[in-house]
């Protein structure tokens, strides 16, 4: 091919190029052919600017639609190469490229991603987030135009100057959805006053589950005395074991020597931060062994992985009966619970026979319910417990009225929640306050510091939703890129596709 037509003009100064200055061949990539790879040689011509106010003295014309300044492919090519970059990221782009028979590396496709302009407006609900760059770490923050969904801008990090310089650039929110963060409220309140907060309906119902569970927790003890005194456990074993001794395993072993080599050092004037680097620790774990006294240690210790042996529980005084008798055989008697409906592994099993070959086995105890159990039959809709579930949920409540108050103001909450009541939610605070367990005391009193937005989510429509979708969206980005993407590029694709 060869550039013809007009002279082109200067794209410094605008000027026609009058004077011909030379002429060269250019080859461009273009998009394969019927299977083929397609080149195109290109002649094209250099010009001479006469314009003596212009720091050019030549340059080179372009042919529209066909060839650009310093690129070596097609403008349809280097649009194919970013819609498959859009779409699917560097390696993958890559692996796509080249089973179509172009040649590109994902160096080359991440470098044609873009970002789009940010508008110069704020949208007029605006939905903001915060997400981790790494977890416990480094967190940024993910602004959302909540009537459609699509991400705004992406922010460093999650400060409350940084957000706020980009409310006052960006003026125009009417209505802000939010979560309980402090951060972005004292933002708001400083460069957008007159916008409403929306307080985020599905935080609000998780900082009241963990209140509840919280109760469920203190109280437990009055579940295990009301279910002893109702149903004792069922074939109650008389079983003539040695005096209980504390196993010496590894894990505790190493929990001790870890103890006292965090006082031994902490006796000697030093500090969190150096002794965690001086023993290979976390600084949280240092401090919970100089907080922690040894005998809590040791017991977490012992029940390391007691989430698995929780299946044995209701097996343990058949187990416990049989092992009296004088059958003591691991797998004979992994078989025998089997059969009964037992879904755990036979180590768990043995474990326990160790313990009773050791005498350090604790008694069978009454089966409750554990508090997160508790909590999810009060939290979720009548409709959707079972019978027994129901039942259970009304043992709980005769056996510790604390519980049971704490059922009824959660569900009295939930229920201003869906319907949209929120100019009750006074009363509903008021009344925690006088009588509630104290987690749901607390919990009131958070909601008052944050009356008006709580009440504006309790009674709006807009909620953060799509945000939180929006921030998913951000975690499979960052898993796609192994985790090692720049800000500049994760931004650029969560827009991109946004």
């Amino acid at each position: 091919m060869a550039a013809c037509g007009p002279p082109a003009r200067c794209p410094g100064c605008g000027c026609s190029g009058k004077r011909r200055h030379s002429s060269y061949w250019r080859t461009l990539a273009e998009r394969p052919l019927a299977g083929r790879r397609l080149a195109i040689r290109l002649r094209v011509r250099r010009f001479f600017c006469d314009r003596a106010r212009c720091q050019r003295t030549t340059f080179v014309e372009q042919v529209p639609g066909l060839s650009e300044r310093h690129v070596r492919s097609s403008v349809g090519l280097k649009q194919w190469l970013r819609a498959v970059a859009t779409e699917l990221g560097g390696r993958a782009g890559e692996r796509l490229c080249h089973k179509l028979g172009i040649a590109a590396g994902r160096t080359r496709l991440l470098g044609l991603l873009e970002a789009p302009e940010v508008p110069e407006r704020a949208p007029r609900v605006l939905g903001v987030d915060e997400f981790a760059f790494r977890k416990g770490r480094t967190y940024g923050t993910v602004l959302v135009d909540v009537e459609t969904g699509r991400v705004v801008d992406v922010l460093p990090d999650r400060t409350s100057e940084t957000f706020a310089a980009w409310l006052r650039e960006h003026p125009g929110a009417e209505i802000i959805c939010r979560d309980r963060a402090t951060t972005y409220t004292r933002a708001i309140k400083e460069a957008a006053p007159d916008a409403i907060e929306v307080a985020d309906r599905w935080h609000l119902l998780q900082d009241l589950s963990v209140a509840v569970q919280k109760t469920c927790h203190q109280h437990r003890s009055c579940l295990r005395k009301h279910a002893e005194q109702e149903e004792p456990p069922p074939e109650p074993p008389v079983i003539d074991l040695p005096v209980p001794e504390l196993p010496r395993t590894p894990l505790i072993e190493r929990t001790r020597d870890r103890y006292a080599d965090v006082h031994r050092l902490l006796e000697q004037k030093w500090t969190i931060s150096a002794i965690a680097r001086h023993l290979g620790l976390d600084r949280k774990t240092v401090r919970r062994f100089k907080t922690t006294p040894l005998d809590e240690l040791i017991a977490s210790a012992k029940d390391f992985g007691i989430h698995k042996a929780r299946l044995l529980e209701p097996f343990k005084p058949y187990l416990n009966s049989r092992f009296t008798a004088g059958y003591t055989s691991g797998t004979r008697l992994f078989h025998e619970i089997r059969e009964r409906d037992y879904t755990g592994s036979i180590q768990v099993v043995r474990r326990h026979l160790a313990k009773l070959r050791e005498g350090a086995a604790e008694p069978v105890r009454a089966d409750i319910p554990s508090p997160r159990r508790i909590t999810s039959w009060i939290m979720r809709p009548r409709e959707t417990l079972a019978d027994e579930e129901v039942e259970k949920l009304l043992d709980v409540r005769i056996a510790c009225p604390d519980i049971a108050r704490a059922c009824d103001l959660a569900r009295c909450f939930r229920d201003l929640l869906v319907n949209r009541r929120g100019g009750m939610l006074p009363e509903w605070i008021r009344q925690a306050e006088q009588d509630a367990p104290a987690p749901v005391r607390s919990f009131a009193a958070f909601l008052r510091q944050d009356l008006d937005a709580v009440i504006a989510g309790l009674t709006l429509e807009w909620s953060s939703g799509k945000v939180d979708g929006n921030v998913n969206r951000v975690k499979t980005l960052k898993r796609a890129m192994y985790g090692r993407a720049s800000f500049r590029l994760l931004r650029i694709r969560i827009l991109t596709r946004g």
